[in-house]
């Protein structure tokens, strides 16, 4: 009779449903990022992560769905895993930026509020089943103990801070990217950042439902609720995003060749006696409209102190400057969609971190800007010549190396104030 009794209070209703079959894929997807080998480290963490969400949905199942009384040893399992969410994503976000990134002893403080809350449930964990069962019903009574108090806020407040730290991080690295990349595309975490700020969103609604006193009634209601479904869509938006991502990392300084002291490609170079440029359909003269300043050149920003001990003496840095002028105007590298710092120093025979100091040092820019300076004055002088009439714009901005139509629109619009339609209806094309 009592058997009958329990197994009559254990229903599943379609959200329990949703959240059972949301773990078990956790679960697996857990297991495929375990056992990909490129990224371990960041692979490994986000894996945890979806391992804690789908703890987190398996322990909702298990209290809304009423297995308590049936399995209560099971009680709790899953109350300290959001304390997991942020700074597993935080540090997810800290090792797919760089790959050479390990965990380490540092990281692992982050854990700290997680264990604090393990430990201080210990005592409800060792509870006889019958003093969980007696528990689980105080709850629902509504009588809430001083550990749900004290760890319930808390846990938003973590949710919040590391949230913004990610969204902080992401950010930075997007302008990091820049000085090492012309193209940004598949370097610049976007999709991570998106999903973070979707993270603090969820975060503040569930502080703004606790606030205001909805955490009771309907089960969608409730603060818990929201961050769980919600988190469900991150967490297994991030591990599909997380699965195709190809790998990032930060430009490394010694992950490149080291010059000899003193060594640069400037002096080496006879500015009179250059070898001619190879013909190329794109190496006509310019017109004044096409080489003229942009209107819109980011304004130079004030960066010398960063290479104060660089051993850069200024007519080093003056004669690497005009080699860099000569070598963009005379072989086009920008024409590269994938061009790099480090393979711009290359043909430089410069470090990238010289080569760094003269682009910010000197003229003010950031190796993105630069490159795409190039790129966008490209384009204007072909439209200018007449071939916007022939190929599509996008064929031009491919060509002069831009790597997507979204990226060409946002920075010719940058460095020109216009659009590529505007511009070109400006010069009459």
């Amino acid at each position: 009779m009592m058997r009958r009794k329990v197994m009559a209070r254990m229903t599943l209703d379609w959200l329990h449903v949703i959240a059972l079959l949301g773990a078990i894929q956790g679960v697996f997807l857990a297991g495929v990022l375990t056992l990909r080998r490129r990224n371990r480290t960041a692979n490994r963490i986000l894996a945890a992560l979806v391992l804690a969400f789908s703890l987190h949905l398996a322990s909702a199942v298990y209290h809304g769905a009423g297995f308590v009384e049936a399995l209560p040893h099971f009680f709790g399992v899953g109350y300290p895993m959001p304390f997991l969410y942020g700074p597993l994503v935080y540090l997810y976000a800290l090792t797919v930026a760089d790959r050479s990134r390990r965990f380490t002893v540092r990281d692992a403080l982050h854990l700290l509020p997680f264990l604090a809350v393990v430990v201080a449930g210990l005592p409800i964990y060792m509870m006889s089943g019958a003093e969980k069962v007696a528990f689980f019903q105080q709850l629902q009574s509504g009588d809430r103990p001083l550990l749900v108090t004290v760890s319930d806020p808390l846990k938003l407040v973590s949710g919040v801070t590391y949230a913004a730290l990610t969204i902080h991080f992401l950010a930075r690295h997007r302008e990091q990217v820049k000085e090492s990349y012309s193209s940004t595309e598949r370097v610049d975490l976007h999709w991570l950042l998106w999903l973070g700020a979707a993270a603090a969103t969820i975060w503040l609604l569930a502080v703004v439902l606790e606030v205001l006193g909805l955490a009771g009634g309907h089960r969608l209601a409730r603060s818990d609720d929201v961050v769980s479904l919600a988190i469900a869509v991150l967490v297994y938006a991030i591990g599909y995003m997380g699965l195709r991502q190809p790998e990032i990392f930060r430009y490394q300084t010694a992950e490149f060749p080291i010059a000899r002291p003193g060594q640069i490609a400037a002096p080496d170079i006879d500015v009179a006696h250059l070898p001619e440029r190879e013909s190329h359909p794109q190496a006509e003269p310019r017109d004044a409209s096409a080489t003229a300043p942009l209107e819109s050149e980011p304004e130079p920003e004030a960066t010398a102190p960063r290479y104060e001990r660089s051993g850069l003496s200024d007519r080093e840095a003056s004669r690497l400057s005009e080699a860099l002028t000569l070598v963009m105007e005379r072989d086009s590298p920008w024409q590269d969609s994938e061009l790099t710092l480090a393979d711009l120093a290359d043909r430089l025979s410069t470090t990238p971190h010289k080569l760094s100091e003269v682009l910010n040092a000197q003229l003010g820019q950031s190796f993105y800007d630069f490159v795409n300076g190039y790129r966008v004055r490209e384009v204007q002088r072909r439209i200018a010549a007449g071939e916007a009439q022939r190929l599509k714009m996008l064929a031009l901005a491919l060509d002069a190396g831009f790597a997507s139509k979204s990226t060409f629109n946002q920075v010719f619009k940058k460095h020109t104030n216009q659009t590529p339609s505007e511009y070109r209806q400006a010069v009459g094309m």
